[in-house]
Order: structure tokens, then C-alpha cells, then sequence
């Protein structure tokens, strides 16, 4: 068996754990994907069990498309560095950009040598580009 199998296996054991501490339980999972509950427990064995079987990725886009684990969980499926994001719905473009601008136009100022800490961040300024990237992650959401 490759490596990556063992890796998947293994992170399949700790989304289980983790969906048994946050109590979701199985069968919500099952009846949220579409997933027969005694598959998923080939994939989820109780801890202890036996070795999961390897989760296609028919069973991850169905358990994604019914956010029935939480892209948290799902993203552990993933290489190091991988994420599941949805994409939100409803954005209104025109305030992410007045928000881009505005970081840019301080990130801009921030590494002028007649701003605070010269050409390196003062952290006046950190606080500031901060609460600017709050700002915009907030509108893009």
C-alpha cells in the first residue's frame, strides 16, 4: 500500500474521532449524502475496529454537496497546504474593491520611509493593514 493510502486511512480514523467529539453522528452524515449508513461505516470504522476502506471521491463529493462533514473535516482528505472552501454566494464585488484599494493604499503608505517604521512596519501600521484584512476577508465572505 503507497504511502498516500496509509496517510488517507489514517486522516479518514481522525475525521471519525472528530465527528464523534463535535457528536454528529453517522447516520446524519448518511442521510445528509445519500450515503448508506453501513458504507459509511466502512469508511468511519468505530475506533479500534478495522482498517477504514479508502473513501472514494464519489463518497467526499457527496458528503461536501450535503455539507454533511464539515469542510474542515473533508479538507483533512487533502494534501498538507489543501483546503476546502466554498465559494459564498451574494457578493457585492464593488465593496471588496473599495476594500482591496483601501489595504493597498495603506500597505503603500505603510513602506514609504517617511511613514513611522521607515520602509519596515511600524506596529501602528500592523495594526492598521490588520484590521484592513479583517475588513476585506469580512466583505468577501
Amino acid at each position: 500500500m503507497s504511502d498516500a493510502n496509509e496517510i488517507v486511512r489514517q486522516r479518514q480514523s481522525a475525521i471519525r474521532r472528530e465527528l464523534d467529539r463535535r457528536g454528529i453522528a453517522l447516520k446524519a452524515v448518511s442521510f445528509d449524502a445519500s450515503i448508506p449508513y453501513p458504507t459509511l461505516l466502512t469508511y468511519f470504522p468505530q475506533e479500534g475496529g478495522r482498517e477504514p476502506v479508502m473513501m472514494p471521491m464519489s463518497a467526499v463529493y457527496a458528503c461536501a454537496e450535503g455539507n454533511a462533514i464539515p469542510d474542515d473535516l473533508l479538507s483533512l482528505l487533502l494534501p498538507a497546504g489543501c483546503v476546502m472552501v466554498r465559494i459564498p454566494e451574494g457578493i457585492d464585488f464593488d465593496e471588496v474593491e473599495e476594500a482591496c484599494r483601501d489595504f493597498l493604499t495603506a500597505k503603500g503608505k505603510a513602506h514609504r520611509p517617511d511613514s513611522p517604521g521607515g520602509r519596515e512596519l511600524a506596529p501602528v501600521e500592523t495594526t492598521d493593514l490588520t484590521c484592513k484584512v479583517a475588513h476585506l476577508r469580512a466583505v468577501a465572505a
